[in-house]
């Protein structure tokens, strides 16, 4: 079977198996089966008890081989002894893919029935994800297969975690923050399906615009495989990494927790370069720029402008576009003549284009008019700050609007918004409807400079 088939059984399976599903609230197998159900999974369920006769209405069964009809994905949550000899009964049912909950594998030095139950799955043509995590969630399929948060948002951004706990920490953050995903695959000990394998699924899924991956580290020798793979994987989409044990301390931590090598972080850095890969040093700076490949254009050109209300957060994003390598542009005379236009006598044309204190949203929306539809601009940041005259989800309705009315220029925009309550209110419509916004100046140029680095790599490769 191609490895295409199986991935597919693990993000789209028609029916799973939970072995190991529990009538007992505060047990995993009770979590992973109330997390399927509840999410609206559509396929057909078994859970695998055998002293249950049925589990949340649905009738158990006392072994997968008693199961009447195919089934697709296997969840298989008992204790690590009895995990091979599930395995082999999986693959005599002729299960696509395991799901394997459990720990007590390589993570723990017992490698030996780790290497074993990659074996018995590729006897029968069974790919395996895991051991040592806590599930899967792909959210066009209505998929929860995971003992983390029940809810999770649908969108385009993927996230593939290689700790456990802190993708169950973060498929919450994502909630709380309003992020969508599309998926959050937990690697584990990565036996058998590795960070590549998800990525390249995750390359032609139409429902992913971005992947994201928290790595500790690759298994020996496969870093070659990481870095010709990946290339293939980044053409078609951006792919953002935070890659923890950056320091000596935290590399040894990493090999204890997943029993992966860390390595040199000078290696990974090579490594992440030459595959096109961006590199995010915390989970903020990673979902940050998420947001703004998800949602907007890959940037055509270099040419970016700053449109402010406020000369210091200008100021301050202009020196972040410095340090970035976002290259300002300066406006001709007939660009500064049209923008004069759009602001008071005593606002600046240049860029930042400073609509002063005192402006309106009109003003806004005549500035973004003009950077949209003259051809020296390529990306638009737009900021500002809580002034007394210039309500903040009001000025937000209207960059929405000028942003849809626009999409068909390509043309990136991010936006920084700048104040209390109110503002981080307009901060979170924006993002809602599709305008990547955060609460400073500095965010928002950093994740347009990602984008830019994305841009500057593709055109490199097809220059090739």
């Amino acid at each position: 079977m191609s490895n295409k088939n199986n991935l597919e059984a693990l993000f789209k399976p028609k029916s799973i198996a939970i072995i190991g599903a529990s009538r007992h609230p505060g047990k995993i197998g009770y979590t992973l089966m109330k997390n399927i159900i509840e999410y609206g999974y559509k396929g057909k369920i078994y859970p695998i008890n055998p002293k249950a006769e049925e589990i949340m209405g649905i009738k158990a069964y006392k072994s997968i081989l008693d199961v009447p009809d195919e089934v697709d994905m296997a969840i298989i949550v008992v204790p690590a002894q009895y995990v091979l000899q599930v395995a082999e009964e999986c693959g005599k049912k002729g299960v696509k893919v395991l799901v394997v909950i459990t720990s007590g594998f390589s993570e723990v030095g017992n490698d030996e029935a780790e290497k074993k139950l990659v074996e018995i799955a590729h006897k029968y043509g069974m790919r395996v994800l895991g051991p040592n995590i806590f599930g899967i969630a792909y959210t066009p399929a209505k998929l929860n297969a995971t003992f983390g948060p029940n809810e999770v948002l649908e969108g385009p951004i993927a996230f593939i975690s290689q700790s456990g706990a802190l993708g169950i920490a973060l498929m919450g953050w994502t909630v709380m923050e309003e992020i969508g995903v599309s998926a959050i695959v937990s690697m584990g000990n990565m036996a058998d399906i590795d960070v590549v394998d998800v990525s390249k699924y995750l390359s032609e899924d139409p429902n992913t615009k971005v992947i994201t991956i928290y790595l500790e580290g690759l298994k020996p020798g496969s870093g070659r495989r990481f870095v010709e793979e990946m290339k293939k994987v980044t053409m078609k989409k951006p792919v953002i990494v935070i890659k923890a044990g950056r320091s000596k301390r935290g590399a040894m931590a990493a090999a204890s927790h997943t029993g992966s090598l860390a390595g040199s972080d000078q290696v990974y850095n090579v490594a992440f370069k030459q595959a096109g890969i961006i590199r995010a040093l915390t989970t903020e700076e990673m979902f940050d720029w998420a947001r703004a490949f998800a949602s907007q254009p890959i940037p055509k050109g270099e040419n970016t402008i700053i449109i402010t209300n406020g000369g210091g957060v200008g100021v301050l994003a202009t020196d972040a576009a410095e340090d970035h390598g976002v290259k300002l542009l300066e406006p001709s005379p007939e660009l500064k003549e049209k923008l004069r236009k759009a602001m008071p006598w005593f606002g600046s044309p240049k860029n930042p284009v400073d609509l002063t204190g005192q402006a309106s949203t009109e003003n806004y929306v005549e500035a973004l008019k003009v950077a949209y539809e003259s051809d020296e601009v390529d990306n638009i940041v737009v900021l500002y700050c809580r002034t007394a005259i210039l309500d903040p989800i009001e000025l937000a309705k209207a960059i929405i609007e000028v942003n849809n009315t626009y999409r068909n220029k390509c043309k990136p925009m991010v936006a920084g918004f700048v104040g209390g309550k109110d503002t981080f209110e307009a901060i979170r419509l924006l993002n809602r409807e599709g305008v990547p916004a955060y609460p400073s100046a500095e965010r928002a140029v950093v994740s347009l400079a990602k984008m830019l680095e994305y841009m500057r790599y593709l055109k490199k490769v097809k220059k090739q």
